[in-house]
This record gives structure tokens, C-alpha cells and sequence, in this order.
């Protein structure tokens, strides 16, 4: 019985520890996919302290939203190879808590005020992560542009 427990024990911590590992690596990867699309791309924008890389291109007003506000948005979702996976630009505007958003939206939109605009390219680990979402498969970095039409706060 001890030793079932042993054995067990072990491979559930050796599962833990290949997991963490992965997960930096799979940072890592995101990087060096990022920092190639900012080359190729010649993005002039900067990296925040999580991976998040993102270019202002309409800094807006002075007052930013905080993860708590309320923001309603344009926005176009797309891969690094251009193609779109979601998008409401030209249609109705997207209204929701910023908290409900993915975590890259809710660093990169607190960066800009009312009527602003930025692009942002969204590390797998701050987007759908390891599980994915719809088309968006597992590990994938994305990108967005969206517009900051209006915010409340809440806080």
C-alpha cells in the first residue's frame, strides 16, 4: 500500500514538474514568435512585464478604464498570418466588463483612454492558453486592434 502511494506521489509530482516546465517554455516560444511578426511587421511598440506587446496608435483621452470598468469596444481579432477569427468592426459595438475579457485585453486596454486605439499581440498565456478556444487552437498568440469607444468605471 505504502509503496502504491509512492509511486503515485511521484508521478503526480513529476506530472506537476513537467508542466511548469512547459508552460515556460511555451513563454519562451511566444516571445521569439512575437518578436519576429514586431521585425517583420516593423512594430514600433513595447513589451509589458507579462509578454504583452503592444502598440498605441491613439493613446485617448486621459482617464483609462480599470479592469473593473465597463468598456465598449471595436475590435479585430486576427492569427500572425493576417487571417481574421473574430471581428465586429462595422457592425455593433461590443459592451462588456473588462474583467471578463482575456487577460491580454485587460493589461492593454487600461493603457489607453476613451476614443483610443492600440494593437496588441497576445501571448498564448494571456489569451486561450494551453486549452484554445474555438478556432483559436491550443498555444496560440494572436493579435488584436481595437478601439476604446467609451468606458465607466465602477470602482
Amino acid at each position: 500500500m505504502r509503496k502504491s502511494f509512492l509511486v503515485i506521489f511521484s508521478i503526480v509530482l513529476l506530472s506537476t514538474l513537467i508542466g511548469s516546465c512547459k508552460k515556460e517554455d511555451q513563454g519562451e516560444l511566444d516571445r521569439e514568435i512575437i518578436e519576429a511578426y514586431v521585425l517583420e511587421h516593423e512594430l514600433n511598440g513595447q513589451f509589458n512585464e507579462s509578454g504583452l506587446y503592444y502598440v498605441i496608435e491613439e493613446p485617448g483621452g486621459d482617464a483609462h478604464p480599470s479592469v473593473y470598468s465597463e468598456v465598449t469596444v471595436y475590435y479585430k481579432g486576427y492569427f500572425l498570418d493576417g487571417t481574421v477569427f473574430d471581428s465586429n468592426i462595422g457592425g455593433d459595438k461590443l459592451t462588456t466588463p473588462l474583467y471578463n475579457l482575456i487577460r491580454g485585453w485587460q493589461q492593454g486596454l487600461q493603457l489607453i483612454g476613451k476614443e483610443g486605439k492600440i494593437t496588441m499581440v497576445i501571448p498564448s498565456g494571456l489569451a486561450y492558453g494551453y486549452n484554445g478556444s474555438g478556432s483559436i487552437a491550443p498555444n496560440t498568440v494572436i493579435a488584436f486592434d481595437v478601439e476604446l469607444v467609451s468606458f465607466r468605471n465602477f470602482d
